[in-house]
């Protein structure tokens, strides 16, 4: 056998051993695993009369490329206006950009028990959410990190499609 043969094959079993270990990798590889508790007083800029009368709490999990989302509001008082708690699986994390991508499967809703009093931020949620999950089965949201403290466990985060921002604690 010449040299040129026996130069391809090894040059032939090099690549295919590189894409094993690529393959591998990407299989191993996990999604970073993350924990926002935020908050934010609902503000629609649309309105005249403000719905200034409720806050929402979002906590974000993620552990393992799973991801789940809980909105809850509340009145003033305290009590609770309903929430909605969503699962789903991170798609994509880009760390540049600090965005992340995730697809909600499944969703739950708990309803203050007077839907006209519930803030308007749970009607336009439920309503977006529950139509891409009759449409298509899943319902796309991203999570996209706008300034961040490390030394103080705080950023500021943009939800969309709900066009929300949060202050938010990051829990370790």
């Amino acid at each position: 056998m010449s040299r040129t043969w026996r130069w391809a094959i090894n040059i032939i079993i090099l690549l295919i051993l590189l894409v094993c270990v690529g393959v591998i990798y990407k299989l191993t590889a996990k999604q970073p695993s993350f924990m926002l508790s935020c908050s934010s007083e609902l503000f629609n800029r649309q309105q005249v009369d403000q719905d200034s009368k409720h806050y929402l709490l979002v906590d974000l999990f993620s552990k393992e490329g799973q991801a789940q989302i809980n909105y809850r509001y509340f009145d003033l008082e305290g009590n609770s206006a309903g929430s909605v708690s969503m699962q789903g699986q991170v798609n994509s994390v880009d760390l540049d950009n600090m965005l992340y991508d995730i697809s909600v499967k499944t969703k739950q809703e708990y309803p203050h028990s007077e839907l006209n009093q519930a803030p308007e931020h749970y009607k336009y949620l439920s309503y977006v959410s529950s139509l891409n999950l009759n449409k298509k089965g899943m319902h796309n949201l991203s999570v996209q990190v706008l300034e961040r403290d490390e030394n103080k466990d705080f950023a500021v985060v943009l939800f969309q499609p709900s066009n929300t921002v949060c202050g938010c604690r990051l829990v370790h």
